[in-house]
């Protein structure tokens, strides 16, 4: 019988339970499929710190060697170290992580050569086909010439080029707390940070994919309430949390209270205008703040709303030219980077940010946090596009209102929105809303779960 694939190629990446959904034969054959698909001659393939991972990595290197593709292997990366070998080395490449989940997951993240995503539209799809094909019938015979294993360090050259992108030399010395939560941020941040005027001040560095201190979820209050106190015991100027594979980064304040990622967003957004003349369109999801497109346009720059998802953002960014694109979830998306998105790029704008002025980050970063979110709050419902119609109806002939549907149902108000999408994977509803103050959010809150849920 073919593999059953589903439960594990999702919409963006491969993700499943090791050894009981995949294993490093299945790896293999994805190696060798994703050589036919994306008809490359040369590879690039790195991993995070999770037991299964380097395993299932060479698998994956064996299978596309097999199909006549030389592979450059280059060990223990962060994600976002995995798209800096793709871009600077033109080459497809394919990460092995399972990001934040537990340690028995594992996953591949895969791009084609400049770091251009592979999602289910972009040849995932037919990665999938091949590899259930392949499963039933045999794995395909080799090449007449099969290509070459090598390995290879890029931890230097990813790190001079991000230290290349952001001035940090001459700031004044900073205190900051990073967490690393057993992940991939330990092994590259202290060659990143080598050198700057920064007294670093680490936390679970340590690589451990069982992460044995807390989940390496930043965006889960629960695992940065551990930063929280240290920065406040060390009395650090900051703390920067990195999720498992460190390509999405989470701040807290000089207090340890968490700043949000669309005040990242406007804050790096604004830099990158001021980079590029005033000039340049920024990519943002329609659940960041509307502070982000008020500090875009502020500054001369055109802001892009898209759809939730890192694929929605990267086609943007790509169509549009755009010089950068944030999003609710803590990912950053350079130009620079190959439109690839880096939580250490986004850290070093902070840094930097800090540092060239001589007040606190909450005060920083003020300018960037001008309303009220609700976050996202889910509820599970028996029939997401029935509870979807009945949100828009609740809505639509209200006085002063405008209804979107770029994802999900958008309400738009002058002093207030709501967003309500639903989930790829689970029967869940997504709400999230924002206004000026207190009452109104709670108010428009309230309002709408009670639509949700009917």
């Amino acid at each position: 019988m073919a593999a059953d694939l589903s439960q594990i190629v999702k919409a963006y990446d491969v993700r499943g339970v090791v050894p009981d959904q995949w294993d490093e034969s299945l790896a293999e054959l994805f190696g060798a499929a994703f050589v036919q698909v994306t008809g490359a001659d040369a590879i690039v393939v790195g991993h995070d710190m999770r037991p299964s991972s380097p395993g299932l990595s060479h698998a994956f290197a064996r299978g596309a060697a097999a199909r006549g593709a030389d592979v450059t292997e280059i060990g223990l990366c962060s994600t976002d170290q995995l798209y800096y070998a793709s871009g600077s080395l033109d080459m497809p490449g394919a990460m092995f992580t399972a990001s934040h989940n537990p340690a028995r997951y594992n996953g591949i993240k895969m791009c084609r050569a400049g770091a251009a995503p592979v999602g289910q539209d972009t040849g995932l799809a037919d990665i999938r086909a091949l590899v259930e094909e392949w499963s039933d019938s045999g794995a395909p015979a080799p090449v007449a010439g099969p290509g070459t294993l090598t390995e290879r360090d890029t931890l230097s050259g990813y790190a001079a080029h991000l230290r290349s992108l952001v001035a940090l030399d001459s700031i004044r010395h900073l205190k900051v707390v990073v967490d690393a939560g057993n992940g991939m941020g330990g092994h590259t941040v202290p060659t990143v940070l080598e050198g700057l005027p920064l007294d670093v001040v680490p936390m679970y560095f340590e690589l451990d994919g069982t992460f044995p201190h807390h989940e390496a979820n930043p965006l889960d209050p629960a695992n940065i309430v551990d930063l929280q106190e240290r920065v406040r015991a060390e009395g650090a100027d900051l703390g920067i949390a990195f999720d498992g594979d460190a390509d999405r980064c989470f701040v807290v304040d000089e207090n340890g209270a968490p700043v949000s990622p669309s005040a990242i967003t406007a804050l790096v957004a604004e830099r990158e205008l001021a980079k590029n003349g005033g000039k340049g369109v920024v990519i943002h999801n329609l659940i960041t703040s509307r502070s982000v497109s008020e500090v875009v346009a502020e500054h001369g720059g055109t802001p892009v709303e898209t759809r939730v998802g890192h694929s929605f953002i990267k086609q943007e960014m790509a169509a549009h030219g755009a010089i950068f694109g944030g999003e609710h979830s803590a990912h950053y998306y350079f130009r620079d980077f190959w439109n690839a998105d880096t939580g250490m790029l986004a850290a070093l704008h902070v840094l930097a940010a800090l540092g060239e002025q001589d007040g606190p980050l909450s005060a920083l970063v003020a300018q960037y946090d001008r309303y009220v979110a609700s976050g996202e709050i889910n509820s599970t419902v028996d029939d997401q596009a029935g509870r979807l119609a009945a949100v828009k109806a609740a809505y639509q002939d209200r006085e002063g209102v405008e209804i979107k549907e770029l994802d999900g149902v958008s309400v738009i108000a002058a002093d207030w929105w709501l967003n309500v999408r639903p989930s790829n994977t689970e029967p869940l509803l997504r709400l999230n809303a924002e206004a000026g103050d207190e009452a109104t959010i709670t108010k428009i809150r309230d309002e709408a779960l009670a639509i949700i849920r009917g």
